[in-house]
């Protein structure tokens, strides 16, 4: 067989060289992009967590029938993977921040403006005045790098669900126009009303996440929650099992699920029982004139002395011409009233005794006996709730906000008996009806005070007939918002937990995957492919290329 040519065999070495290169650049690029894969694995599982260290932010905004409120809540994630709920660090306005951005009637731990958004109906540079100082605030506290993602909830309660939809939709609107201005990340959804049974749960939640009862995924009792506002008190408990009621819901928020009754009642908030306590007495004082011709209505919780301008809707009155044809009462509604002091605690007690229950009329007995507040709370039937026949027999309740308020100006300790209320609240109204000078602070809340005490002790005893539970006042810094912002809120730091077990998840999976399989073993086919390629064949001995091409060259050197 004759040899091959120089010219061929040069092309043959060149050809081995080739391939040679080419499955080097080919074991470099595989090589590469396995270092490139590790590293974006080992940077994403150090980015979850670093994040996961990190505290995030939420804003909650208490738009109530009093006063609009703002709190904000620094969180920090326990354990993604364990998919535990997150640890408040700070909640703001704390003892060094607390006070008001107005002088308030704001009692316990809050950053207030007065009054409520439901009086700015059709007044958008109101509403703007209302918001803005407290959003302002708020993004003083929030760190600036942090204002996107921080979610901001604009939520109203009793004083905007009492208005018809087309005014709370003006308002809620006006309300979003001034978030929009605002750096932090916001939803049309997280701007509206809560329904009662809402405000009533996330008081609950708020409540339970404070005392710790949701720290462990073991079941455990929780608390019942007793929480006064300005127009609606809101009581919730556990039950044992599920109730054909409206007012039942079970609790998703957490591991464990949760029975509950959640109620509301618009009728019972204090601003509310107050007024119906002037209702009340118009039917049955008399109503004299003052010397500018302003009526005047007598309240036995004001003290001596004590005038103030209120607009009554409700009231009723002889109305004098149609007395004289046909001695007929007629409803008339007096818009402007004056409210005069003449303090009487026998009298108070029974107007707030009947508030309580949202009676008609003051014949309800103030002072009645053991036997007769027992068969009245088994016996009696309508809306007032007797918590006693349905909650666990080992029940506990925290009485929160308005409750919490009036316990705190009494001084007294947190389980306090209602007889000590009584008896204290008659001592202080006692002495500052005789010593106006002991009168301090907010007047309006200090003279409207002597009607809350009463109002307390008869709803908790008379009304939710509690009287023989134990009852806890406080904490002071539990609201509802609290538990808005973890219910609301429970998407970013679930979905931030999530997501930090998704892309380990991602990762391992995308590692252990057919495509990253079939990619990993079609550049190992490559390689045993180029290694494997015939090269061309130098002699049929086989001899080295070296030796071979040195005889070749020696061959055509030999004389013929």
């Amino acid at each position: 067989m004759e040899p091959k040519s120089p010219s061929k065999l040069k092309l043959s070495i060149m050809g081995f060289a080739h391939y040679k290169r080419a499955i080097k650049i080919s074991v470099v690029v595989l090589v590469v992009v396995l270092l490139l894969v590790g590293a974006l694995f080992v940077f994403k599982l150090g980015e979850g967590r670093r994040v996961s260290k990190g505290s995030y932010y939420t804003v909650v905004v208490d738009c109530g029938s009093t006063g609009t409120r703002v709190n904000v809540y620094e969180w920090v994630e326990k354990d993604a993977n364990k998919m535990e709920l997150p640890s408040l660090l700070h909640s703001y306005p704390d003892n060094l921040t607390n006070g008001s951005l107005l002088k308030t009637s704001c009692k316990y731990h809050c950053m207030q403006t007065e009054p409520g958004l439901d009086k700015f109906v059709g007044n958008s540079s109101g509403v703007r005045a209302s918001l803005e100082p407290l959003i302002t605030w708020s993004e003083k506290i929030v760190p600036f790098e942090r204002h996107k993602d921080t979610p901001i909830f604009v939520l109203a309660t009793a004083g905007l669900r009492r208005l018809a939809i087309e005014e709370s939709r003006q308002v809620l609107e006006d309300a979003e126009t001034i978030v929009k201005e605002h750096s932090f990340s916001y939803k049309r959804s997280w701007i509206r009303v809560l329904s009662g049974k809402e405000e009533a749960y996330y008081g609950w939640v708020a409540l339970n996440y404070k005392m710790e009862i949701f720290r462990h995924h073991l079941r455990s009792p929780t608390l019942g929650l007793l929480d006064l506002g300005g127009s609606s008190l809101q009581v919730v408990m556990e039950v044992d099992s599920m109730k054909k009621d409206t007012h039942f819901m079970r609790s998703r928020f957490g591991f464990i699920e949760h029975n509950i009754l959640a109620y509301s009642l618009p009728a019972f908030g204090l601003n509310e029982a107050f007024d119906r306590t002037v209702v009340l007495l118009s039917h049955t004082e008399a109503l004299g004139e003052s010397t500018g011709g302003i009526l005047e209505l007598r309240h036995p919780c004001f003290g001596p002395g004590f005038v103030q301008n209120y607009t009554c809707y409700g009231c009723f009155g002889l109305n004098v011409g149609d007395r004289e044809n046909n001695s007929e009462l007629h409803k008339i509604e007096y818009p402007f009233l004056y409210l005069v002091g003449v303090p009487n605690w026998e009298q108070c007690k029974t107007l707030a005794g009947a508030a309580s229950l949202n009676s008609s009329s003051l014949d309800w007995p103030s002072t009645t006996g053991a036997d007769y507040k027992s068969s009245f709370c088994i016996d009696r039937s309508g809306g007032l709730l007797n918590l006693t026949a349905f909650a666990h027999p080992s029940a506990r309740f925290h009485a929160l906000s308005g409750f919490f308020a009036v316990y705190d100006k009494l001084n007294l300790s947190p389980k306090a008996n209602l007889t000590k209320v009584w008896e204290k609240g008659q001592h202080l109204c006692s002495k500052s009806w005789a010593d106006k000078s002991s009168v301090s602070g907010n007047q309006y809340y200090d003279a409207h005070y002597c009607f809350r005490v009463p109002y307390m002790a008869s709803l908790i005893e008379d009304s939710l007939c509690l009287d023989d539970k134990e009852i806890f006042f406080g904490p002071a810094d539990v609201s509802w918002t609290l538990g808005a912002a973890l219910v609301e809120g429970e998407y970013l730091w679930l979905s931030t937990a999530t997501s930090q077990i998704s892309t380990l998840n991602l990762h391992v999976q995308f590692m252990s995957s057919p495509i990253f399989v079939f990619v990993v073993l079609v550049g190992l086919l490559l390689i045993v492919y180029r290694s494997q390629f015939k090269l061309p064949m130098l002699s049929k001995r086989g001899a080295a290329p070296g030796a071979s091409l040195h005889s070749y060259f020696n061959q055509r050197r030999r004389p013929n």
